[in-house]
């Protein structure tokens, strides 16, 4: 059975609203170069949006240095905005993290993060949007 979701758009419409980058990532779930991305090692405070969707889906107080070259969080904003599923690209399979609104493709979840969950939700900076928190 097929997935579906709130926000549904064309293939020619997600182009339409959406960089180059952003399409690939969020539509096709490619995977954008470690340490060549615009939040891998971004440290203000706020709030991380679908590029897709704008559905907040991680706040930087959960964010940290995972040393891989991607913004990575150990936990999501709550527990209802991303989905996971798993994907056999690679030789092995892994587990896929995309939003749940728009079913953007985000990047992969990972059981090697820091307490309290031990998780490392890995996500390409194309398929965010930053908020700062305002002072």
């Amino acid at each position: 059975m097929k997935e579906t979701f709130e926000v549904t758009k064309t293939e020619a419409e997600w182009k339409a609203v959406l960089s180059e980058e952003q399409f690939q990532v969020l539509r096709k779930a490619h995977t954008e170069p470690p340490f060549k991305n615009k939040y891998f090692d971004n440290k203000t405070a706020g709030t991380y949006l679908c590029a897709g969707c704008d559905l907040p889906l991680f706040s930087s107080k959960e964010k940290y240095d995972s040393r891989t070259g991607w913004p990575s969080f150990w936990k999501p904003i709550a527990e209802d905005t991303v989905r996971t599923k798993t994907d056999y690209l690679l030789i092995f399979p892994r587990t896929e993290v995309h939003c749940r609104r728009c079913g953007g493709h985000q990047g992969h979840l990972f059981d090697d993060g820091p307490p309290p969950t031990g998780l490392r939700y890995c996500i390409n900076s194309a398929a965010l949007k930053f908020v700062p928190e305002r002072s």
